[in-house]
């Protein structure tokens, strides 16, 4: 329901049994972490097609890419620092390569790991994932958008990265109108002043500071970008064609992410103004969520104090 929380790698164990209940050619493998990763949820109701792979991202990579050439559609997930991190070779190499049909779920992203600290935090993943050629790169932004996504994912045919968090966010999309569409952005929020173009968790805090943005006569456009590749370059053109100052907000470093992937598409298309909000060229830190995004100003109150000073 609109305003619950739910965290997305809820979202992505609760998907995989619905699609596993319609199809049969549906795998899913894990790393030794299918309690953190959701993947537990498909286990419980198909044992049969779980593998659990052990603590070895790599082998499990090369699995999946063995098993998609036999009709198989597998679901490799592990959390983000060890999907894209450490079998960043055997994801390019075993599975882009060749242009396996392989969906990475990837939970666990970002800052808001929380406790876990630095060495599990991955602000690096998009920018890895974004780098290799024909991988397509989602990060769905609620329960909602998170299951459409691994449905999305499952009926196209190739590589796909699924970037999902840890921590409980609002649902913001109402699933009897929602449409999701790989590669195509969702306008939030329409504005004359500025355009927010966010991804992942930071949608609803974005939405949040655009409210406390429109008490000081601020009118700020949001939009949503779910697929940072291929990226809907046609709505980013028009939005900062519109208002002329475009603010990209995500829970990922400043470097390689969607704020690098819009500053591409307008140095190209439509030279505007751009500031990107993220984390900023340095490590996490451990400590709880809530309190890491405020310190990282990546929660509605620090989206809203950086747009002003940039004002």
């Amino acid at each position: 329901m609109l305003g619950d929380k739910i965290a997305t790698r809820d979202s992505y164990g609760n998907a995989l049994v619905e699609l596993g209940k319609e199809h049969d050619n549906l795998v899913v493998l894990d790393a030794d972490l299918a309690a953190a990763t959701k993947t537990g949820i498909f286990k419980k109701e198909f044992p049969d097609r779980h593998i659990d792979c052990g603590i070895a991202e790599a082998n499990m990579a090369g699995i999946a890419a063995g098993m998609s050439t036999c009709g198989y559609v597998p679901f490799m997930s592990s959390f983000a620092m060890f999907a894209a991190g450490r079998a960043f070779e055997q994801v390019r190499n075993s599975i882009c390569y060749p242009h396996l049909n392989v969906k990475i779920g990837a939970t666990h992203a970002g800052i808001s790991v929380g406790e876990d600290g630095a060495t599990h935090q991955c602000n690096e993943d998009i920018s890895l994932m974004r780098t290799i050629p024909g991988m397509v790169v989602i990060n769905p932004c609620d329960d909602v958008e998170a299951r459409a996504a691994v449905r999305a994912a499952y009926e196209y045919e190739g590589p796909c990265y699924l970037r999902f968090g840890r921590l409980a966010v609002p649902v913001i999309n109402d699933e009897a109108s929602y449409k999701f569409e790989i590669g195509k952005g969702v306008e939030l929020r329409k504005g004359k002043d500025i355009t927010i173009i966010a991804t992942g968790l930071c949608v609803s805090e974005s939405l949040e500071a655009a409210n406390k943005l429109a008490s000081d006569g601020i009118d700020a456009q949001v939009i949503n970008i779910h697929t940072i590749k291929p990226i809907d370059e046609a709505l980013v053109v028009e939005a900062a064609k519109a208002t002329g100052r475009v603010f990209t907000v995500e829970e990922h470093s400043i470097i390689g992410g969607l704020g690098s992937a819009v500053a591409e598409v307008l140095s190209e298309k439509c030279p505007t103004r751009l500031t990107r909000l993220g984390v900023k060229d340095t490590f996490g830190e451990s400590g709880p969520a809530l309190e890491l995004l405020h310190k990282y100003e990546l929660d509605a109150e620090g989206i809203y104090r950086q747009i002003k000073a940039e004002l």
